[in-house]
């Protein structure tokens, strides 16, 4: 008698919201798996395409600076060339002044056409492509800073340095 009545269509939803409560229904859960699941997928196929285009850089670098190798031992011949004909004098009716010259012309040539290229050195130090080996005194009208000697040619390979020029800078004050 001291039951309060309930409509019967409480009572028809009252078990169902009670059991909605302590188990998730079997439908959401697996709509849940499929969403993580196509997430993980859509990850892995970015990884994917991020690992090709990854292995196609490095491929296109392999390529384009596996020469450095063979670039970076050739720079001491031409170095050597350059003393050569520097300590030769400016007598050109020398035979073998001139079969050095031609060889020291046509191994640049043929490193420059693989990419290497000399480094130019103007007035100014720039840190990116020169290392200074020593500094002296400004000599009058010289800035601080400035390139006094360069003691040894830089060469580039292409956008990389492949030999740092090393030069003497005047030191500031």
């Amino acid at each position: 008698l001291g039951r309060r009545s309930v409509p019967d269509e409480v009572e028809d939803d009252a078990p169902e919201a009670v059991n909605e409560d302590t188990e998730a229904d079997p439908v959401e859960v697996l709509e849940s798996r499929v969403a993580e699941l196509e997430e993980e997928l859509q990850y892995s196929a970015a990884e994917m395409v991020n690992t090709r285009q990854r292995a196609a850089r490095e491929r296109s670098e392999a390529m384009r600076y596996g020469g450095m190798a063979i670039a970076l031992r050739m720079l001491p011949l031409l170095d050597s060339l350059q003393k050569a004909l520097d300590a030769s004098g400016d007598d050109d009716s020398d035979g073998l002044r001139e079969g050095v010259r031609l060889t020291f012309k046509g191994a640049k040539a043929a490193l420059e056409a693989e990419g290497v290229t000399q480094i130019e050195v103007d007035s100014t130090f720039d840190p990116t492509n020169m290392e200074a080996i020593a500094t002296v005194p400004a000599p009058e009208g010289s800035e601080p800073g400035s390139v006094i000697e360069v003691v040894e040619v830089g060469y580039m390979y292409y956008d990389r340095v492949l030999r740092a020029a090393r030069v003497i800078v005047a030191e500031g004050e």
